[in-house]
This record gives C-alpha cells, sequence and structure tokens, in this order.
C-alpha cells in the first residue's frame, strides 16, 4: 500500500495536537479526481476545528486531516473524470468537511475543484478557493449586492474580507470597511471608498444607509450594525444568523451561512483574477512540518490576507 504524510488530529486542543501521521493514499472514485497537494491554506475555521469550537466537528468524528482549500496537480482520475479532467493538470479546489488538504494527496470531487487562473502561482491558489468562496456566496448568493448599492464590511483586511473588499468593488458597489489603523492603507490599495479605523472612530457616524453589512467579526460589532442599514437591508454573518427578534424590531434581514463547495462560482472568481480585477494577498508561507506555527500566527495575529501551508515543491 503507497502511503503519504498528512497532518491529523486525534483530540481537540492547541497547536501541539497536530500530528505528522503516515496515511493511505487515496483512491478516486467515479467523478473524483486524486491531487498531489502543492499548497493547502490555513483558515480560522481549522484552528477553531483543532480547538473542539467549530460545532460541525464532533469527538467521534476524529481522527481527522484538517484544511479544507488547496492547491495541486491532478495524480489519477475516477471512471468519469477523465474526459473533463486528466492527469498532470493543475487543479484548486475547496474540500467538502469529510476531507482535509494538510496532506500530501487528497480527493477533490468535480462539483468541488476548477483549474486555477493562469497568473497565479500555486500557494496564491491555494489561499483563493475557501476565503474567495465566502466572501463571494456572503455578498451575492446570501446578500444579493449588486451596482449601484452600499455595503459595509467588517474587517475587510483578514483573509475573507479582503476579497469580499475587492468583489465588492468589482461589481460597482460602494465599499466601506472597519479595520485597524495599520490596515487602512491596505484595503484601500483593494478598491475601498471609505476605510473606517473602528479603534478611533465609532462607524456608525462614518457611514449610514447602508443595503448590506456583511459581518465577519460577530458579538458587539454584529449588534451595533443595524443600525447603519437601511429599511429592508441585510446583514450577512459569517459567525452564525443575525437576532431575528433583533432584525424584525429594526425592519432588516438577517442571514447566516457557511461557504459550500462550488467549482462554478471558483471559476467565476478566476475570471476576475485573470482579468486583473481580484488578487489574493498571502501574509505568511510555512512548510507543512511548521503546521502547529502556521496555527499559532494566525490565532495570535491578525494577518493581511492569507496564510499558506506549502506542502510540496
Amino acid at each position: 500500500m503507497q502511503t503519504m504524510k498528512a497532518i491529523r488530529i486525534h483530540a481537540f486542543g492547541g497547536p501541539e495536537v497536530l500530528v505528522p501521521e503516515e496515511l493511505p493514499i487515496p483512491q478516486a472514485q467515479d467523478d473524483e479526481v486524486v491531487i498531489r497537494v502543492l499548497a493547502a491554506s490555513v483558515n480560522p475555521v481549522d484552528y477553531k476545528t483543532r480547538a473542539g469550537r467549530y460545532p460541525a466537528v464532533k469527538p467521534a468524528d476524529l481522527p481527522v486531516v484538517l484544511g479544507r482549500d488547496v492547491c495541486g496537480v491532478i495524480e489519477s482520475c475516477g471512471t468519469r473524470a477523465h474526459n473533463a479532467l486528466r492527469q498532470g493538470d493543475p487543479i484548486h479546489a475547496l474540500l467538502g468537511r469529510d476531507r482535509g488538504g494538510y496532506a500530501e494527496y487528497v480527493v477533490v470531487k468535480a462539483t468541488e475543484g476548477t483549474a486555477p487562473p493562469r497568473n497565479l502561482d500555486p500557494i496564491q491558489a491555494a489561499a483563493l478557493p475557501l476565503a474567495g468562496l465566502t466572501a463571494w456566496q456572503g455578498l451575492f448568493d446570501q446578500g444579493g449586492l449588486r451596482q449601484g448599492q452600499r455595503v459595509l464590511i467588517h474587517g475587510g483586511a483578514g483573509g475573507v474580507g479582503h476579497f469580499a473588499v475587492q468583489f465588492a468593488k468589482a461589481c460597482g458597489a460602494y465599499v466601506a470597511t472597519t479595520v485597524s489603523g495599520k490596515d487602512l492603507d491596505f484595503v484601500r490599495g483593494f478598491g475601498a471608498d471609505q476605510a473606517i479605523d473602528y479603534k478611533e472612530e465609532r462607524f456608525e457616524a462614518a457611514v449610514r444607509d447602508m443595503d448590506l453589512v456583511f459581518d465577519l467579526i460577530a458579538g458587539e460589532t454584529q449588534d451595533r450594525s443595524w443600525a447603519v442599514l437601511k429599511p429592508g437591508g441585510i446583514l450577512v454573518s459569517t459567525l452564525g444568523p443575525p437576532d431575528a427578534a433583533k432584525a424584525r424590531q429594526h425592519g432588516m434581514r438577517g442571514a447566516g451561512y457557511m461557504a459550500q463547495p462550488n467549482a462554478a462560482q471558483l471559476r467565476e472568481i478566476d475570471g476576475l483574477v485573470e482579468a486583473g480585477k481580484v488578487r489574493p494577498a498571502v501574509e505568511r508561507v510555512f512548510p507543512l512540518a511548521e503546521v502547529a506555527e502556521a496555527h499559532r500566527f494566525l490565532e495570535t495575529s491578525h494577518p493581511h490576507g492569507k496564510t499558506v501551508l506549502r506542502v510540496a515543491a
């Protein structure tokens, strides 16, 4: 049996529970492909899962390989995958929750992966799927954002946030975002029309009549956001559904969601990247062997954009 290196957790806890192991290389079925992973993104859902703070993963599910988005090269194809995907083709994907990308090989389903933008390297391409689809689905599927509308994005300098700023700008919306003072120029560089230092200025005093608030912070920030929406506006959060009673009280709407793999939407995002309208920001790259340090970095700092693991040369 051929084996691969992978990083698994057998118990919830700190970064020390990330354990390198030898596991069987997976096999492709039907329309699946197996890819040799070149890079895997590190996301907040990873350290929340590791710490036991992600409700979709329970103790009975352990052990698991973490990592939701990857870029790699197709190693083998299932019986129904040959016409669309070929051995040796590059691919990037948001994986389903039943598999993890912190490994040398992983299965990608046809609904999850697509060829990455030609103007990105594997590190950049791995940074795109989860954060990009989270931003895309929040703004457009949940929020219905369209040209000429006004959106406030909380946390616009982070992994999801910096994509949200760019997508909203590309669709012709007016884009305001809350960030720390050190990130003001960063988000302006991605097209934000209005950058608000949340430590120095209350966003309620800076914006009003927003069609959409895209909340990546939750807590008090979410509660205060109803005040800046126009009647009938919507508050969309990646961190649990906003309070339905408060939405009714303010005459607004609220929506919570979790991003889903969607190869067709990923292709749309890739098109914006190839057109020069969107670019991923990668703050740090760690080798797979230093995955624990990558978790510590992401969990304790507020990096610009994404953190990525280099899995293979």
